[in-house]
């Protein structure tokens, strides 16, 4: 039951993470009237930090506290975000350019991977219980 309580906590934070990404976005590019590109980046920061301290308190429950645990949480966590990112975007070119499926459903194909692939990152990488060092 616990497991399935954290697969809903990580999909439900995860939908509040892609509307908190779309609403910066719209907020920097339509009353800042930022580039969209800047503002995509802007956006997916903030996102990225929101998804960071959500998943870390109220899905994976770490408990560490000290600075440079959490420190390392945070650039591990930024880096796979990263990976995941160049993995969406890669995705999204071969089922588009190369298999040519349309872009809607290559999207959606994409970011169930992505999901797939963030949640074990997260759970078994970046918000384990013990640390390697310790």
């Amino acid at each position: 039951m616990e497991k399935r309580n954290e697969i809903v906590m990580y999909l439900l934070f995860g939908v509040l993470t892609t509307v908190i990404n779309i609403l910066c976005y719209v907020f920097l590019r339509e009353y800042l009237h930022i580039k969209y590109i800047l503002s995509t980046t802007i956006a997916w920061l903030i996102s990225v930090v929101f998804a960071f301290l959500t998943n870390k308190k109220y899905v994976f429950k770490s408990n560490f506290t000290e600075l440079n645990a959490v420190i390392q949480e945070f650039f591990s966590f930024t880096f796979f975000r990263v990976v995941s990112l160049g993995m969406d975007l890669g995705i999204m070119v071969v089922l588009v350019e190369i298999i040519k499926i349309d872009d809607f459903i290559a999207k959606i194909a994409a970011n169930i991977v992505v999901v797939i692939m963030n949640y074990i990152v997260s759970k078994y990488v970046v918000f384990r219980t013990k640390r390697v060092n310790e």
